[in-house]
């Protein structure tokens, strides 16, 4: 595995496809380039092809936040989304990071608490009958 990087605007149409192999679509393209643009992305390379991202901000609550996690069917169970959460505490521009996921989605709940994040709430109605679970880390 290649190390985390800021993704930069050349990264764009490699980490919308790899959004686009995981969701079906590139619904996301115009939010994906303004936060790519903001320098607010990081990106796992692995043989010169974006293998993972992670998309924050710190519009919640002035808090960090990590909005997205992407990593590619192939790379998965490798400790990407690991590599990419403990390099983010280490950039985090705030003490209190936050995220979230669906209740479906057990492997990113395993990810979060393997790495000392807790369970900080649940938001209803975002996704027809799969809540979702807030994340919280103090660094």
């Amino acid at each position: 595995m290649s190390s985390v990087i800021t993704a930069k605007l050349e990264n764009i149409e490699e980490i919308i496809k790899l959004d686009c192999e995981i969701i079906g679509n590139t619904s996301r393209r115009k939010h994906i380039e303004k936060i790519v643009g903001e320098g607010h992305c990081l990106i796992i390379k692995e043989e010169e092809i974006v293998r993972a991202f992670l998309l924050f901000d710190t519009s919640f609550f002035e808090c960090s936040f990590i909005s997205l996690i992407i990593v590619s069917k192939l790379a998965r169970r490798k400790g990407y989304a690991t590599a990419l959460i403990n390099y983010f505490e280490s950039i985090a521009p705030t003490q209190k990071i936050f995220s979230s996921t669906n209740q479906s989605n057990i492997n990113m709940q395993k990810v979060f608490e393997s790495q000392g994040f807790v369970r900080s709430g649940i938001i209803e109605n975002l996704d027809d009958g799969d809540p979702e679970i807030i994340y919280f880390k103090s660094i």
